[in-house]
């Protein structure tokens, strides 16, 4: 039997860039004692206040057909974020979908034809790849570059702009380098776009998770309403990963077709979640927020402290973000290589940086999911297989790892936000 091409379009690298994190969830199934870095999906519980509401709109029969657009009072919650912050945004404006990789994908059918160019900086998420070609078009990678600590080049992604280019695509706060994108570079990209007449999609699922600098919304640049789409969830702030509750904000007639789009696909997400949501967004469960950011603040500065006397490697520091690069060329093996002996001698999965594209070669990302102490242990068995493995003439030269710190520069013309 015969299967349509998308099937080939929505497969590849990035489907088998898993499959490290299969086979330690197969190994700690079996009894063995993993530790699981290679995902990002908070060990935190989702708070009760949350969970609480869920309950008790079940109890009160939301079990029904939702509205597909989402429920209005949701909708007004996710703008109130929004308009807190200084940006004017209707609840018109958004679609909640089933969660940021749903919206994500929603997106590009919507926006996007064959043939059509996306402009992305890499390492990037490994579903992007995916999502882009689905409804055929083609991803066109601009590298940032593991010594200048990953930051984005404007000037490449200017460079990159053909013909074709349909979009750029942006994660600020990064997936999987935790950098920021500064202001300046934001208003560099905005002109891109309306010299170009491109689309400007920004994924910002990690907003609330900073701990230095500031997130700037794509939704503030000035004179881009109309060309800017925000997508963003729930999942990694609350600890709502399983619940599938995210949104997109966009121009209303884009907003329309995202209607249309989920009315003959996901027909609305469910009523209970929803609730869950708006309970999610009170003021109220701030205080949860700030909580989870300081854990992962915590773990990050376990991470950097493990690895600091290790001269076989170096660490990213991160402004934002679950997770934590680690420069791991100094060893001489593959990041693939690496990643797949720490698991088989060391009981560590991490995934190697080339999952994320061609730029994370020689890194590996190990995600903050764990508690720093967990942490600190994986990260002495990381440093001693790479002392083991590092060639004899390699080395650092003032004997210690080197942990580089991403800068970021904020200029107050852009107003902030934190959904």
């Amino acid at each position: 039997m015969r299967f349509s091409t998308l099937t080939d379009r929505i497969a590849g690298e990035g489907a088998s860039a898993w499959d490290i994190h299969v086979r330690a969830l197969k190994r700690r199934a079996a009894g063995e004692d993993i530790t699981v870095l290679s995902v990002g999906d908070p060990d935190f519980t989702t708070p009760a206040s949350i969970i609480n509401a869920a309950k008790t709109s079940l109890d009160h029969g939301a079990t029904h057909y939702a509205d597909v657009q989402g429920k209005h009072a949701l909708r007004e919650a996710i703008a109130d974020r929004y308009r807190t912050a200084g940006i004017t945004v209707a609840p018109q404006q958004l679609i909640v979908m089933a969660g940021a990789q749903c919206g994500l994908y929603a997106v590009a059918q919507c926006l996007l034809e064959p043939g059509d160019e996306v402009i992305v900086p890499e390492p990037c998420y490994v579903t992007y790849e995916a999502v882009i070609q689905a409804p055929g078009a083609v991803i066109k990678r601009v590298p940032l570059r593991g010594d200048d600590n990953f930051r984005l080049d404007v000037s490449d992604i200017a460079a990159a702009i053909t013909p074709r280019t349909r979009a750029i695509l942006l994660n600020s706060p990064h997936n999987p380098t935790g950098t920021l994108i500064e202001a300046q570079q934001w208003n560099a990209i905005a002109d891109l776009c309306r010299q170009h007449d491109l689309w400007l999609i920004s994924d910002e699922v990690y907003a609330e998770l900073i701990f230095d600098g500031q997130h700037i919304c794509a939704a503030a640049l000035p004179d881009m309403a109309e060309r800017s789409v925000v997508i963003s969830s729930l999942s990694k702030s609350h600890a709502m990963t399983g619940w599938r509750v995210g949104w997109v904000l966009g121009p209303e007639a884009l907003i329309e077709h995202l209607t249309n789009l989920a009315l003959c696909m996901l027909y609305g997400c469910p009523d209970f979640i929803q609730d869950a949501a708006i309970a999610a967004l009170s003021q109220e469960r701030d205080a949860d927020i700030r909580l989870m950011r300081e854990a992962y603040r915590e773990r990050r500065d376990a991470v950097c402290r493990a690895l600091e006397d290790c001269s076989a490697v170096s660490v990213i520091t991160p402004q934002a973000g679950m997770f934590v690069m680690v420069d791991i060329r100094a060893t001489g093996l593959s990041s693939q290589q690496f990643a797949d002996r720490l698991l088989d001698e060391h009981a560590v999965s991490v995934l190697s940086g080339e999952a994320f594209g061609p730029s994370g070669a020689g890194f590996v990302r190990l995600s903050l999911t764990v508690s720093p102490l967990i942490l600190s242990e994986a990260c002495q068995r990381l440093a001693t297989l790479a002392e083991q493995v590092r060639p004899a003439s390699s080395s650092v030269s003032d004997g210690s790892a080197i942990t580089r710190q991403a800068t970021q520069q904020v200029t107050p013309d852009i107003p902030v936000i934190h959904p």
